[in-house]
């Protein structure tokens, strides 16, 4: 077998990152007995904050009626639930369940804290590339997912 160049490496190793860090999430997915979209949707409420059913749909990359349907099936499970938004009674604002912080924070507590403890032992420089390296890689993924979904639907267009 021919030897890996360095750019080969880090290809693999960051697809391997990737297929570790989806392990995860189908774990916690798995424990909380809901399905990946459904942990998206949770994981962008917990990080972002409150959102109207739009701004969810649109930060989750689904449509609006996939997303009410996900909402509907957390809230039934006490995991997300809907107030009325203080800024405009008229609208309702998706927040987190009062019983599912808990167990986000047990299911994804012990990655963040071993994280942490692992990103310090590198330098600030050195953080500063893997950062640069993460937003990058990032950005390109977005970029190839959006590029997926336009020749869906272009391939899906009537002629």
């Amino acid at each position: 077998m021919p030897k890996q160049s360095a750019v080969d490496r880090a290809a693999l190793a960051a697809a391997a990152f990737g297929g570790a860090a989806d392990a995860v999430d189908e774990a916690a997915a798995a424990h909380l007995g809901i399905n990946r979209t459904d942990l998206r949707l949770l994981g962008i409420v917990q990080l972002e904050g409150p959102r109207s059913a739009g701004q969810l749909s649109i930060a989750a990359g689904l449509s609006p009626a996939a997303t009410t349907e996900a909402v509907q099936r957390l809230v039934g499970r006490g995991y997300l639930a809907r107030e009325v938004d203080p800024g405009d009674r008229r609208r309702a604002l998706i927040t987190m369940g009062p019983d599912v912080t808990g167990v986000l924070e047990q299911i994804y507590g012990p990655v963040a804290q071993e994280g942490a403890k692992m990103l310090r032992e590198y330098t600030d420089e050195e953080l500063a590339l893997i950062t640069a390296f993460l937003e990058r890689g990032r950005t390109f993924q977005e970029e190839q997912a959006a590029r997926i979904r336009r020749q869906i639907a272009e391939s899906a267009a009537p002629s």
